[in-house]
């Protein structure tokens, strides 16, 4: 997650205030990871601000490296620009726009590994 963060440069993601996790046990079917918030109501009721976890289930193993990676970067996209304890709904985090997300960490990964291309795109 760090990685993804970091190279996509998600400024409004606030790195020490997300968490994750992995789960094992859970019977839900279809679902391999899942991002919570601390609710607006919770954040006042103890004085803390908005912290997120992200839940990686047991099928999330499974994945091939860039399906760990494009889900990584689904939960990633409900988190709002805004920091808040809200969520950004699939309208938003969509195959589409996670693909467009996982080729532009791809492109930057293999930018900054490559120094003539650095150079080039002036990173």
């Amino acid at each position: 997650m760090n990685e993804i963060v970091q190279t996509l440069q998600l400024k409004h993601i606030q790195l020490d205030k997300v968490k994750c996790f992995r789960s094992r046990g859970s019977s839900t079917k279809r679902t391999i990871a899942r991002c919570h918030a601390l609710g607006k109501l919770m954040q006042k009721a103890i004085g803390i601000p908005a912290h997120y976890a992200i839940e990686f289930l047991e099928p999330f193993e499974k994945l091939s490296k860039e399906e760990q990676d494009k889900t990584i970067i689904h939960e990633l996209m409900h988190i709002p620009k805004t920091f808040g304890g809200g969520f950004r709904h699939h309208d938003f985090v969509c195959e589409k726009n996670v693909e467009i997300l996982y080729q532009k960490f791809q492109n930057l990964k293999y930018a900054s590994k490559n120094p003539a291309l650095q150079k080039k795109l002036n990173l």
